[in-house]
Protein backbone atom coordinates (compact mmCIF):
# COMPACT_ATOMS: atom_id res chain seq x y z
CA UNK A 1 0.00 0.00 0.00
CA UNK A 2 1.37 3.40 -0.93
CA UNK A 3 1.70 6.00 1.80
CA UNK A 4 -1.00 8.37 0.42
CA UNK A 5 -3.47 5.50 0.35
CA UNK A 6 -2.48 4.56 3.90
CA UNK A 7 -3.08 8.13 5.11
CA UNK A 8 -6.47 8.12 3.41
CA UNK A 9 -7.38 4.79 4.98
CA UNK A 10 -6.39 5.85 8.50
CA UNK A 11 -8.53 9.00 8.12
CA UNK A 12 -11.58 6.75 7.47
CA UNK A 13 -13.44 9.02 5.02
CA UNK A 14 -16.28 6.49 4.72
CA UNK A 15 -17.15 7.34 8.32
CA UNK A 16 -17.97 10.91 7.25
CA UNK A 17 -21.48 9.61 6.58
CA UNK A 18 -22.03 9.96 10.33
CA UNK A 19 -21.37 13.67 10.03
CA UNK A 20 -24.39 13.93 7.77
CA UNK A 21 -26.28 14.58 11.02
CA UNK A 22 -24.74 18.07 10.92
CA UNK A 23 -27.05 18.87 7.98
CA UNK A 24 -30.27 17.86 9.75
CA UNK A 25 -30.88 21.17 11.61
CA UNK A 26 -30.52 23.05 8.31
CA UNK A 27 -32.94 20.63 6.62
CA UNK A 28 -35.58 20.69 9.36
CA UNK A 29 -35.06 24.42 9.96
CA UNK A 30 -36.46 25.26 6.49
CA UNK A 31 -33.15 26.84 5.44
CA UNK A 32 -31.85 24.33 2.92
CA UNK A 33 -33.23 26.19 -0.11
CA UNK A 34 -33.69 29.69 1.23
CA UNK A 35 -30.57 30.63 3.21
CA UNK A 36 -27.31 30.45 1.25
CA UNK A 37 -25.27 31.73 4.20
CA UNK A 38 -26.60 28.96 6.46
CA UNK A 39 -25.83 26.37 3.78
CA UNK A 40 -22.25 27.63 3.42
CA UNK A 41 -21.74 27.70 7.18
CA UNK A 42 -23.06 24.16 7.49
CA UNK A 43 -20.73 23.03 4.71
CA UNK A 44 -17.75 24.52 6.57
CA UNK A 45 -18.97 22.88 9.78
CA UNK A 46 -19.17 19.54 8.00
CA UNK A 47 -15.58 19.86 6.74
CA UNK A 48 -14.25 20.95 10.14
CA UNK A 49 -16.05 18.12 11.92
CA UNK A 50 -14.84 15.54 9.40
CA UNK A 51 -11.22 16.60 9.92
CA UNK A 52 -11.67 16.54 13.70
CA UNK A 53 -13.23 13.07 13.49
CA UNK A 54 -10.33 11.83 11.34
CA UNK A 55 -7.84 13.08 13.93
CA UNK A 56 -9.72 11.03 16.54
CA UNK A 57 -9.59 7.93 14.31
CA UNK A 58 -5.82 8.33 14.07
CA UNK A 59 -5.59 8.77 17.85
CA UNK A 60 -7.73 5.65 18.31
CA UNK A 61 -5.48 3.60 16.03
CA UNK A 62 -2.38 4.81 17.85
CA UNK A 63 -3.90 3.80 21.17
CA UNK A 64 -5.20 0.42 19.95
CA UNK A 65 -2.34 -0.93 17.82
CA UNK A 66 -1.91 -4.17 19.76
CA UNK A 67 -5.65 -4.72 20.16
CA UNK A 68 -6.19 -4.13 16.43
CA UNK A 69 -3.56 -6.71 15.53
CA UNK A 70 -5.72 -9.39 17.17
CA UNK A 71 -8.82 -8.34 15.22
CA UNK A 72 -9.56 -10.20 11.93
CA UNK A 73 -10.35 -6.95 10.08
CA UNK A 74 -8.67 -4.16 12.05
CA UNK A 75 -5.27 -5.88 11.76
CA UNK A 76 -5.18 -4.53 8.19
CA UNK A 77 -5.25 -0.92 9.34
CA UNK A 78 -2.08 1.02 8.36
CA UNK A 79 -0.70 1.32 11.90
CA UNK A 80 -1.51 -2.23 12.96
CA UNK A 81 -0.05 -3.57 9.71
CA UNK A 82 3.12 -1.47 10.09
CA UNK A 83 2.56 0.55 6.91
CA UNK A 84 2.65 3.85 8.81
CA UNK A 85 4.92 4.57 11.76
CA UNK A 86 3.69 6.13 14.98
CA UNK A 87 5.53 9.37 14.21
CA UNK A 88 3.92 9.61 10.78
CA UNK A 89 0.50 9.04 12.31
CA UNK A 90 1.11 11.66 15.00
CA UNK A 91 2.15 14.24 12.42
CA UNK A 92 -0.90 13.47 10.31
CA UNK A 93 -3.17 13.78 13.36
CA UNK A 94 -1.66 17.17 14.18
CA UNK A 95 -2.29 18.44 10.64
CA UNK A 96 -5.92 17.25 10.66
CA UNK A 97 -6.58 18.81 14.05
CA UNK A 98 -4.87 22.10 13.15
CA UNK A 99 -6.87 22.57 9.95
CA UNK A 100 -10.11 21.67 11.73
CA UNK A 101 -9.47 24.20 14.49
CA UNK A 102 -8.42 26.88 11.98
CA UNK A 103 -11.72 26.52 10.10
CA UNK A 104 -13.67 26.52 13.36
CA UNK A 105 -11.99 29.65 14.70
CA UNK A 106 -11.82 31.67 11.48
CA UNK A 107 -15.11 30.85 9.77
CA UNK A 108 -17.60 29.50 12.28
CA UNK A 109 -19.16 30.82 15.51
CA UNK A 110 -17.13 30.43 18.70
CA UNK A 111 -19.77 28.10 20.13
CA UNK A 112 -19.07 25.68 17.27
CA UNK A 113 -15.43 25.48 18.39
CA UNK A 114 -16.63 24.62 21.89
CA UNK A 115 -18.86 21.85 20.50
CA UNK A 116 -15.98 20.38 18.48
CA UNK A 117 -13.76 20.65 21.56
CA UNK A 118 -16.36 18.75 23.55
CA UNK A 119 -16.50 16.08 20.85
CA UNK A 120 -12.71 15.72 20.88
CA UNK A 121 -12.56 15.51 24.67
CA UNK A 122 -15.37 12.94 24.78
CA UNK A 123 -13.62 10.74 22.23
CA UNK A 124 -10.22 10.97 23.91
CA UNK A 125 -11.85 9.81 27.16
CA UNK A 126 -13.72 7.13 25.24
CA UNK A 127 -10.58 5.80 23.56
CA UNK A 128 -8.49 5.80 26.74
CA UNK A 129 -11.04 4.66 29.29
CA UNK A 130 -14.79 4.86 28.71
CA UNK A 131 -14.95 2.32 25.88
CA UNK A 132 -14.03 -0.37 28.41
CA UNK A 133 -17.15 0.31 30.53
CA UNK A 134 -20.30 -1.58 29.50
CA UNK A 135 -23.31 0.61 28.64
CA UNK A 136 -21.19 3.74 29.17
CA UNK A 137 -19.41 2.91 25.92
CA UNK A 138 -22.59 2.96 23.80
CA UNK A 139 -23.83 6.08 25.59
CA UNK A 140 -20.59 7.88 24.65
CA UNK A 141 -21.05 6.93 21.00
CA UNK A 142 -24.62 8.24 21.10
CA UNK A 143 -23.50 11.53 22.68
CA UNK A 144 -21.10 11.97 19.77
CA UNK A 145 -24.08 11.95 17.39
CA UNK A 146 -25.95 14.44 19.58
CA UNK A 147 -22.94 16.77 19.46
CA UNK A 148 -23.06 16.57 15.65
CA UNK A 149 -26.65 17.80 15.79
CA UNK A 150 -25.68 20.72 18.03
CA UNK A 151 -22.75 21.54 15.74
CA UNK A 152 -25.11 21.76 12.77
CA UNK A 153 -27.57 23.88 14.75
CA UNK A 154 -24.86 26.35 15.79
CA UNK A 155 -23.47 26.60 12.25
CA UNK A 156 -26.86 27.18 10.60
CA UNK A 157 -28.29 29.24 13.47
CA UNK A 158 -31.21 26.85 13.91
CA UNK A 159 -32.76 26.13 17.30
CA UNK A 160 -32.37 22.45 18.24
CA UNK A 161 -35.58 20.92 19.54
CA UNK A 162 -35.72 18.30 22.27
CA UNK A 163 -37.30 15.92 19.75
CA UNK A 164 -34.30 15.74 17.42
CA UNK A 165 -31.89 15.40 20.35
CA UNK A 166 -33.90 12.56 21.89
CA UNK A 167 -34.39 10.65 18.63
CA UNK A 168 -30.76 11.06 17.59
CA UNK A 169 -29.60 9.72 20.95
CA UNK A 170 -31.95 6.72 20.84
CA UNK A 171 -31.05 5.79 17.27
CA UNK A 172 -27.33 6.15 17.98
CA UNK A 173 -27.61 3.82 20.99
CA UNK A 174 -29.36 1.32 18.71
CA UNK A 175 -26.51 1.52 16.17
CA UNK A 176 -23.82 1.26 18.84
CA UNK A 177 -25.47 -1.87 20.24
CA UNK A 178 -25.46 -3.41 16.76
CA UNK A 179 -21.67 -2.94 16.72
CA UNK A 180 -21.41 -4.76 20.04
CA UNK A 181 -23.43 -7.57 18.46
CA UNK A 182 -20.66 -7.99 15.90
CA UNK A 183 -17.98 -7.95 18.60
CA UNK A 184 -19.80 -10.74 20.44
CA UNK A 185 -20.17 -12.71 17.22
CA UNK A 186 -16.43 -12.48 16.54
CA UNK A 187 -15.61 -13.49 20.12
CA UNK A 188 -17.92 -16.51 19.86
CA UNK A 189 -16.19 -17.57 16.65
CA UNK A 190 -12.72 -17.82 18.15
CA UNK A 191 -11.29 -14.37 17.47
CA UNK A 192 -10.88 -13.57 21.14
CA UNK A 193 -12.44 -10.80 23.18
CA UNK A 194 -11.33 -7.58 21.53
CA UNK A 195 -13.08 -5.29 24.03
CA UNK A 196 -13.01 -5.38 27.82
CA UNK A 197 -16.55 -3.98 27.85
CA UNK A 198 -17.83 -7.24 26.33
CA UNK A 199 -17.76 -8.71 29.85
CA UNK A 200 -20.92 -6.69 30.43
CA UNK A 201 -22.74 -7.92 27.32
CA UNK A 202 -24.15 -11.12 25.93
CA UNK A 203 -26.15 -11.88 22.81
CA UNK A 204 -29.50 -11.93 24.59
CA UNK A 205 -28.93 -8.57 26.30
CA UNK A 206 -27.76 -6.88 23.11
CA UNK A 207 -30.64 -8.31 21.07
CA UNK A 208 -33.28 -7.24 23.59
CA UNK A 209 -31.69 -3.81 23.97
CA UNK A 210 -31.64 -3.26 20.20
CA UNK A 211 -35.32 -4.20 19.91
CA UNK A 212 -36.14 -1.91 22.84
CA UNK A 213 -34.23 1.04 21.33
CA UNK A 214 -35.86 0.48 17.94
CA UNK A 215 -39.34 0.42 19.49
CA UNK A 216 -38.77 3.51 21.64
CA UNK A 217 -37.26 5.44 18.72
CA UNK A 218 -40.22 4.61 16.46
CA UNK A 219 -42.73 5.67 19.13
CA UNK A 220 -40.78 8.89 19.77
CA UNK A 221 -40.73 9.61 16.04
CA UNK A 222 -44.50 9.11 15.69
CA UNK A 223 -45.12 11.37 18.71
CA UNK A 224 -42.85 13.96 17.10
CA UNK A 225 -44.77 13.94 13.82
CA UNK A 226 -48.16 14.42 15.49
CA UNK A 227 -46.99 16.92 18.12
CA UNK A 228 -49.08 20.14 17.77
CA UNK A 229 -46.05 22.44 17.97
CA UNK A 230 -44.17 20.44 15.32
CA UNK A 231 -47.22 20.40 13.02
CA UNK A 232 -47.54 24.17 13.46
CA UNK A 233 -43.82 24.78 12.91
CA UNK A 234 -43.67 22.78 9.68
CA UNK A 235 -47.12 23.73 8.47
CA UNK A 236 -48.21 20.16 7.70
CA UNK A 237 -50.34 17.55 9.46
CA UNK A 238 -49.06 14.84 7.10
CA UNK A 239 -45.68 14.33 8.76
CA UNK A 240 -46.86 11.12 10.43
CA UNK A 241 -46.84 9.44 6.99
CA UNK A 242 -43.02 9.57 6.95
CA UNK A 243 -43.08 7.16 9.89
CA UNK A 244 -43.62 4.36 7.37
CA UNK A 245 -40.03 4.70 6.14
CA UNK A 246 -38.67 4.82 9.70
CA UNK A 247 -40.44 1.58 10.64
CA UNK A 248 -39.29 -0.19 7.47
CA UNK A 249 -35.73 1.05 7.98
CA UNK A 250 -35.51 -0.32 11.51
CA UNK A 251 -37.03 -3.64 10.45
CA UNK A 252 -34.46 -3.95 7.67
CA UNK A 253 -31.58 -3.20 10.04
CA UNK A 254 -32.85 -5.78 12.54
CA UNK A 255 -33.13 -8.28 9.69
CA UNK A 256 -29.52 -7.59 8.67
CA UNK A 257 -28.36 -8.05 12.27
CA UNK A 258 -30.33 -11.09 13.40
CA UNK A 259 -31.23 -12.96 10.21
CA UNK A 260 -28.36 -12.25 7.84
CA UNK A 261 -25.77 -11.91 10.66
CA UNK A 262 -24.13 -9.07 8.73
CA UNK A 263 -23.42 -6.59 11.49
CA UNK A 264 -20.25 -4.59 11.90
CA UNK A 265 -19.81 -0.88 11.30
CA UNK A 266 -23.23 0.75 10.78
CA UNK A 267 -21.59 2.96 8.16
CA UNK A 268 -20.46 -0.05 6.13
CA UNK A 269 -23.88 -1.68 6.53
CA UNK A 270 -25.44 1.44 4.99
CA UNK A 271 -22.85 1.64 2.20
CA UNK A 272 -23.42 -1.99 1.20
CA UNK A 273 -27.20 -2.28 1.62
CA UNK A 274 -29.19 -0.79 -1.25
CA UNK A 275 -32.49 -1.46 0.53
CA UNK A 276 -31.51 0.76 3.46
CA UNK A 277 -30.17 3.41 1.10
CA UNK A 278 -33.47 3.41 -0.76
CA UNK A 279 -35.54 3.68 2.43
CA UNK A 280 -33.46 6.60 3.77
CA UNK A 281 -33.56 8.31 0.38
CA UNK A 282 -37.34 7.98 0.15
CA UNK A 283 -37.72 9.25 3.72
CA UNK A 284 -35.67 12.34 2.86
CA UNK A 285 -37.60 12.95 -0.36
CA UNK A 286 -40.95 12.50 1.42
CA UNK A 287 -39.97 14.92 4.19
CA UNK A 288 -38.51 17.36 1.65
CA UNK A 289 -41.78 17.49 -0.26
CA UNK A 290 -43.75 18.09 2.93
CA UNK A 291 -41.40 20.82 4.20
CA UNK A 292 -40.45 22.65 1.02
Amino acid sequence: MQKPKAYLKIARPHQYLKNGFIWLPLFFGHKLLYDIHAVCQTAWAFVAFCLAASSIYVFNDLNDIEEDRRHPVKRLRPLAAGILSKNEALAFMAVLLSVSMAISLLVLPRVFTAVVGGYLMLNVLYTCWLKHLPIIDVVCIALGFVLRIFAGGVASDVHISQWIVMMTFLMAVFLALSKRSEDLHLADNGHGQMRKSLDGYNAEFVSLSMVLMAAVTIVAYILYTVSPDIVARHGSDQLYMTGFWVIVGFLRYLQITFVEKCTGSPTMVLIRDYFLQGVIGLWLVHFFVLLY
